[in-house]
C-alpha cells in the first residue's frame, strides 16, 4: 500500500506533463480562428467527461481502482495523439472527447484510491496531508511543462504536441505496478440502484450539497476562465512569456498543495475558503480592469490558494461520503461540474469574440462572487453544528 502513494504521485506528475497545457487555448484559436470555436473544444472535453463520469465512477467502486487508472491512462494517450495529429477542428474534436473520457476515469477514482490505501494502512486521518503532497505533483508538472512548451511553441506547435504523448505512455506503464486496496463493500450489483443511493445521500446532506454547489460553480466558471486566461495574458505578454506566467501560477499552486495539510490544521477549512475567495476576486478585478504588464503576475498570484482550497473542499467532502459510494458520489459531483463547465466555456468565448478577453474575464469575476457567499454559509453551518 505504501508503494501506491509513491506511484500515485508519479502518475499525477506524468498525467499533467503536457507541453501544451499552458498555451492550449492559443493553439486552438490558431487552428479554429475564433475564441468561440476554441472554447467549444474545452466544452466538448468537459461534456464528454460528464457523460462518462457516472459509469466510470461506478466501475471504480464495483470493479476496482487499479483497472480504472489503466483505462484513464490509455484514453489520455489517445487524446494527446489526436491533438498532435489534428490540424483541423474535427480531429481536435475527437481528441477532446477522449480527453474528457480520460478525466472521467481518473475523477473520483484516484481520490478514492488514495483514501482507501491510507485506510488500509491505518492512516486515514492523514488523508489531507497526502492528498496535498500527491496533488502538488500535478502543479509541478504543469509548471515545468508550461515554460518548456511556450518556448518550444515559438518554433513549432506540432513538436510540443508530439512530445506530450510520451508522458501518457509512461502513465500506462506505471498503472501496472499499482495494488488494488481492499474494497470495503462490493457495492450494488445494480448500477442504477448504486447511483440512486449515492444521489440520495448527496441530496439529503445539506453541508455536502453546499460543498457540491461550491465545486460546480468553482469548476464550471473558474476553471473555464483559467483555461481561457492564456489568451488574455498573450494580449499583454508575448507568446514565449505566457509560459512564465503559467509557471508562477502552477508553482504557487504546487506550494499551496504541498503545505495545505499544515495550513488547514492551523486556520481551518472554512476560514481558508473565505479568504481565498476574496483575494482571487480582488486580484482578477484589478488585473482585468487595468490591463498591463503586471496583470499576468497578479492573476497568477491567486493560485497560491488553489491547492489549499482544493484540499479543503475535498477533505470536507470525503468526511461526508460513505465508503460504499465514495467514488460514485465524487463522480456525481464532477458530472454536474463538467456539464456546467461545458455551458460556461463557449459563453466566455462568445464574450471574448464580441467584447475582448479582458471584459470576458471581468464578467466571470462577478459570477464567482456566488462562491464567496456559499463559503460564508458553510462556515455559519459549521458554527451552528458545534
Amino acid at each position: 500500500m505504501r508503494q501506491n502513494i509513491k506511484l500515485l504521485a508519479l502518475l499525477n506528475f506524468f498525467t499533467d506533463f503536457k507541453l501544451y497545457s499552458g498555451i492550449l487555448i492559443i493553439y486552438l484559436v490558431r487552428v479554429t480562428g475564433s475564441y468561440t470555436l476554441a472554447m467549444s473544444l474545452f466544452s466538448v472535453t468537459s461534456i464528454s467527461s460528464a457523460l462518462f463520469e457516472i459509469p466510470t465512477g461506478v466501475f471504480s467502486d464495483i470493479i476496482g481502482r487499479k483497472r480504472t487508472v489503466l483505462f484513464g491512462a490509455i484514453s489520455a494517450t489517445f487524446a494527446v495523439l489526436c491533438y498532435a495529429i489534428g490540424m483541423n477542428y474535427w480531429i481536435l474534436f475527437v481528441g477532446a472527447v477522449f480527453d474528457g473520457l480520460s478525466r472521467s476515469w481518473y475523477s473520483g477514482n484516484n481520490d478514492a484510491f488514495l483514501h482507501d490505501s491510507l485506510h488500509q494502512l491505518g492512516k486515514k486521518e492523514t488523508y489531507a496531508h497526502y492528498l496535498g503532497k500527491t496533488s502538488a505533483m500535478f502543479q509541478v508538472a504543469l509548471m515545468v511543462s508550461a515554460v518548456i512548451g511556450s518556448i518550444l511553441a515559438q518554433q513549432s506547435f506540432p513538436l510540443i504536441m508530439w512530445i506530450s504523448v510520451i508522458p501518457q505512455i509512461i502513465c500506462i506503464l506505471l498503472s501496472f505496478f499499482l495494488t488494488d486496496p481492499i474494497r470495503y463493500s462490493k457495492g450494488q450489483s445494480n448500477i442504477y440502484a448504486h447511483i440512486k443511493l449515492s444521489a440520495l445521500t448527496l441530496w439529503k446532506n445539506l453541508r455536502l450539497r453546499l460543498l457540491s454547489i461550491h465545486d460546480i460553480l468553482n469548476f464550471g466558471i473558474g476553471e473555464s476562465s483559467f483555461s481561457f486566461s492564456a489568451a488574455f495574458i498573450n494580449s499583454v505578454w508575448p507568446l514565449w512569456a505566457v509560459g512564465f506566467a503559467k509557471m508562477i501560477s502552477y508553482g504557487t499552486a504546487s506550494i499551496s498543495y504541498w503545505f495545505s495539510g499544515a495550513f488547514i490544521k492551523k486556520f481551518g477549512e472554512y476560514n481558508i475558503l473565505i479568504i481565498a475567495s476574496i483575494y482571487k476576486r480582488v486580484a482578477y478585478f484589478i488585473a482585468c480592469l487595468f490591463p498591463g504588464w503586471f496583470s499576468p503576475i497578479l492573476m497568477s498570484s491567486s493560485s497560491i490558494f488553489h491547492g489549499i482550497t482544493s484540499v479543503c473542499t475535498n477533505t470536507l467532502e470525503q468526511k461526508e461520503y460513505t465508503h460504499e459510494q465514495r467514488a460514485t458520489m465524487g463522480s456525481i459531483n464532477s458530472f454536474l461540474g463538467n456539464i456546467f463547465y461545458g455551458i460556461c466555456a463557449p459563453l466566455i468565448g462568445i464574450l471574448a469574440d464580441r467584447y475582448g478577453s479582458a471584459s470576458a474575464l471581468i464578467v466571470v469575476q462577478f459570477a464567482l462572487l456566488s462562491v464567496l457567499y456559499i463559503n460564508v454559509r458553510l462556515k455559519y453551518l459549521s458554527k451552528k453544528s458545534t
